[in-house]
């Protein structure tokens, strides 16, 4: 019997873990032979005599696995895995691409916050003028002395970085 392209395309999922078990789920499936992605966030933590550098998942509770439709279907019991985020009532697929912003983003900046997208209130369209994301279009939501927000809608959030004033430019402006 053979199988058709439907069957053995792969795409990504987030899946939804038991509270900090991402890196955890991440190694089962690495182990399992499927391609697994857990975002580190190098967070700055202060112990009593000293600060240091830690990674932590960026989004608390989920793990991104790349999948074709028969990887899928035994996923679910993998220790810690709790089930796929679904997105009207089928298991949410995440573009590659966003994949690739996620992985670019957390090598260019360190300690990132995510908000959810709910509070979004219409700004300034923005051209990022330098950096991993230049020539991005993002929308600043608030001056929060050079914060620039930029969202990837298809994960129903928002990535939040400390970015410098100099490397945005409002829309429709020509110098650089």
């Amino acid at each position: 019997m053979t199988m058709t392209t439907e069957q053995t395309t792969k795409y990504w999922y987030a899946l939804y873990t038991k509270p900090r078990w991402e890196k955890k789920v991440h190694e089962l499936m690495r182990q399992r032979g499927m391609e697994s992605y857990c975002p580190l966030n190098k967070v700055r933590k202060k112990w009593s005599d000293r600060y240091k550098i830690v990674e932590e998942p960026l989004f608390k509770s989920y793990v991104f696995i790349r999948a074709g439709e028969q990887e899928r279907n035994t996923v679910r019991f993998v220790e810690g895995v709790v089930n796929f985020v679904y997105w009207l009532g089928k298991p949410a697929v995440v573009r590659d691409e966003d994949i690739e912003k996620i992985k670019r983003f957390l090598n260019e900046y360190g300690d990132v916050l995510v908000e959810p997208i709910e509070n979004l209130k219409p700004g300034t369209d923005v051209i990022i003028t330098s950096g991993v994301f230049m020539d991005q279009s993002a929308k600043v939501v608030s001056d929060r002395n050079k914060t620039v927000i930029l969202e990837i809608v298809s994960l129903g959030c928002r990535l939040v970085a400390q970015v410098p004033k100099e490397q945005v430019m409002p829309v429709g402006r020509a110098d650089k």
